[in-house]
């Protein structure tokens, strides 16, 4: 039996692949008793980001220490700047936590389309039968020991994503679009390897992928509001127009504080923190952008 703690989108197209794995799947919403997941033998948490804490302080007392919870959700906790898997570790300390990220939409899912994306997890041989037991032909899912890599890879994607939709709200053209998703890639890996991610990790599925697959199209949450506030409209109306959680609308100001912490150059992140966070103007912050110095592609720090 595996547990969904989630109802939303991805919540349905994680439920979608499990019971087409040939698992039993039971659904748990908020307000509904924690007790619809007791005695699951794994927990899926398909809740936004910044909702992780407390749905785990509901469910988790419920359930046995020994059930993986897998989280799907891609951002850093606003208040504690904590990756998820660090969230888990806080509220249930010893809980088996992986972690689930890569270049997926519900909606491919639920069509069958095929996904392919990463799950992670510090025990390497039980991650990688969790990949296999959840796996389908078309969503497979590869295995990873590098959660710290995996993690900010599906949170700094989103970010990034919110600057490539302001550009093509802007209609400055592929190539700005382009040279955006590269140089954003590049802001990714710097950040990544300040906080221990391994490289191979960034250029897989969970960093590059994702990242390709967000910066570039409108099913993406992020790229859609970037593109809203891109064409005029303020922060408030783009997220009122959203469909959904805009995870990087949360995750920018943190992101932006954990790169000052650790002193990691990171341009676009900071100009979407200003447009997002601070109010600027997109023209503006577009226009500091433009007025950096080139300087060599490709730097050691």
């Amino acid at each position: 039996m595996i547990g969904i703690a989630g109802a939303g989108a991805w919540g349905k197209a994680l439920g979608f692949v499990a019971e087409n794995a040939g698992h039993a799947v039971r659904f748990w919403a908020r307000g509904e008793s924690p007790s619809a997941l007791s005695g699951c033998g794994a927990v899926i948490l398909a809740v936004p980001a910044q909702a992780v804490r407390e749905v785990l302080q509901i469910i988790t007392p419920g359930l046995s220490p020994s059930v993986p919870l897998i989280i799907s959700a891609k951002g850093i906790e606003q208040t504690s700047g904590l990756f998820m898997n660090e969230v888990v570790e806080d509220v249930s300390p010893g809980a088996r936590a992986m972690v689930l990220s890569g270049p997926s939409f519900a909606a491919d899912v639920l069509k069958g389309l095929p996904t392919a994306v990463v799950l992670a997890g510090s025990q390497a041989e039980e991650t990688h039968q969790w990949a296999q037991s959840l796996s389908l032909a078309s969503f497979r899912i590869y295995s990873s020991d590098d959660v710290k890599g995996v993690e900010i890879g599906g949170a700094l994607k989103n970010v990034l994503a919110i600057a490539c939709g302001i550009s093509d709200g802007r209609k400055l053209g592929d190539s700005a679009r382009a040279a955006l998703t590269t140089r954003g890639f590049a802001e990714l890996t710097r950040f990544g390897r300040r906080l221990g991610a391994r490289p191979e990790t960034l250029t897989g599925l969970s960093g590059l992928g994702d990242l390709l697959l967000t910066c570039s199209s409108p099913q993406s949450r992020n790229y859609a509001f970037g593109r809203a506030l891109g064409e005029g409209a303020s922060v408030a109306d783009a997220l009122a127009r959203s469909r959904g959680v805009v995870e990087g609308a949360a995750t920018v100001k943190v992101a932006h504080r954990l790169a000052l912490t650790h002193g990691v150059d990171m341009p676009i992140v900071v100009a979407v923190h200003a447009i997002v966070d601070g109010g600027a103007k997109p023209e503006d912050e577009i226009a500091q952008l433009l007025a950096r110095p080139a300087g060599a592609e490709h730097r050691k720090d």
